[in-house]
């Protein structure tokens, strides 16, 4: 796993690296080209063709579903995960997930946590782009889609699109859904199936704090309003 994921972020990094070499001369369609050449376009990563579709404001939390579920504690982090769950904790490394953790067999849980301002240090070249915090920057590249690129920015944001989204499955399956509360707020990208469901929920509390949940469902027995009430219990220790 980590070979592919230091494989996947050379790469990433040297298509960055590039783009600000080409960017004063490539017009839209050349931009395009490149991000194609590089990563592929939307019928090979149908993703990066997706935006969120709705916004989700105060969900209704399912108090049943809610005592069925059990309580996960790590050093700066805690959640209630179905009991029948595999709940790892990782560390962000750019990439963490893609094809690689999909071979894990069984129900699984990628829970991440990052500090406040975790995107905009990684990239400081975003500020120039007017981008104001973490979550600014992720509503930026949820938004950004493959057949808008027009500039070096939309270039950017489709590319690290395709580093921070996971791999979902067949785009005829794929919503993006924008979420809110009074305490935490974010984007749950997701894909069902008839045999197994995806989620990579993207949240983001008062503090600007950031967390992550990638949720392979192999049972399909989660749905939205499930995974909804799942990361409503998210919290920093």
């Amino acid at each position: 796993m980590k070979e592919r994921a230091l494989k996947n972020i050379s790469i990433a990094v040297a298509l960055l690296i590039c783009l600000l070499v080409i960017a004063r001369f490539a017009g839209p369609t050349i931009l395009k080209m490149y991000v194609e050449t590089g990563i592929g376009n939307c019928q090979k990563i149908p993703i990066l063709c997706i935006g969120p579709s709705e916004e989700i404001i105060n969900p209704q939390i399912d108090k049943t579903y809610l005592a069925e579920l059990k309580l996960y504690k790590f050093p700066d982090m805690h959640i209630l995960m179905p009991k029948t769950f595999l709940v790892v904790k990782e560390r962000i490394k750019k990439v963490y997930y893609k094809r690689v953790n999909r071979r894990q067999t069984g129900d699984v849980a990628y829970l991440l946590y990052e500090k406040p301002y975790f995107f905009k240090n990684l990239f400081p070249q975003v500020e120039r782009s007017g981008v104001k915090d973490d979550y600014d920057f992720f509503n930026r590249m949820v938004c950004a889609r493959f057949n808008n690129i027009q500039n070096l920015t939309d270039a950017f944001f489709v590319i690290v699109k395709s580093i921070f989204i996971p791999d979902l499955g067949s785009g005829n399956n794929l919503k993006i859904i924008k979420f809110s509360t009074a305490e935490l707020r974010g984007f749950i990208a997701y894909s069902l199936g008839e045999k197994e469901n995806y989620f990579d929920c993207n949240i983001f509390n008062r503090r600007d704090e950031f967390f992550k949940v990638y949720i392979k469902d192999q049972g399909a027995v989660c749905d939205l309003n499930k995974v909804l009430t799942i990361i409503s219990t998210i919290d920093k220790r």
